[in-house]
């Protein structure tokens, strides 16, 4: 079965491309799940119009995430926690920690861009890189310090 993706799909494709997949794939998953269309003469020229549109954003897109990466430039966030032995933080630092931080600096930002695999949870300085946009990725330096016990 041919069918044209209407969205980026994992191991399969990206968007706007023609892909063979088994019949029972594409009828019972891609197609119900409006993840894409059949591949027919009609379709291929709606696609196209939708690839050159998205073309266009996305140009525009990257015209403001490069605008936004200036505003990111030299930025740094602290934290200060509770930690026991080895420095090894009690609970750790998310990306919605990182997110909450940069909004008191004046930085809205999605917490979902940037890109911690997983929570910080040891003392130290950090890079944290921040995706932006899939050719804009910018660097943010996280500090996390040792809260004073009493």
């Amino acid at each position: 079965m041919e069918l044209i993706l209407k969205e980026d799909v994992p191991a399969l494709g990206s968007k706007g491309d023609v892909v063979k997949v088994a019949e029972g794939f594409g009828r019972n998953y891609l197609l119900p799940q409006k993840l894409a269309i059949l591949a027919n003469k009609g379709n291929k020229a709606v696609i196209e119009q939708m690839k050159a549109a998205g073309v266009r954003r996305s140009a525009k897109e990257k015209v403001q995430a490069d605008e936004l990466a200036k505003q990111f430039e030299g930025v740094s966030v602290s934290f200060t926690r509770k930690s026991g032995e080895n420095d090894q933080l009690f609970g750790s630092v998310t990306s919605s920690d990182i997110a909450e931080s940069l909004a008191k600096k004046g930085l809205e930002l999605d917490r979902r861009k940037i890109q911690l695999h997983e929570p910080l949870k040891t003392l130290g300085d950090y890079d944290v890189p921040i995706k932006l946009h899939k050719d804009v990725t910018v660097h943010v330096k996280v500090v996390i310090g040792k809260e004073a016990s009493e």
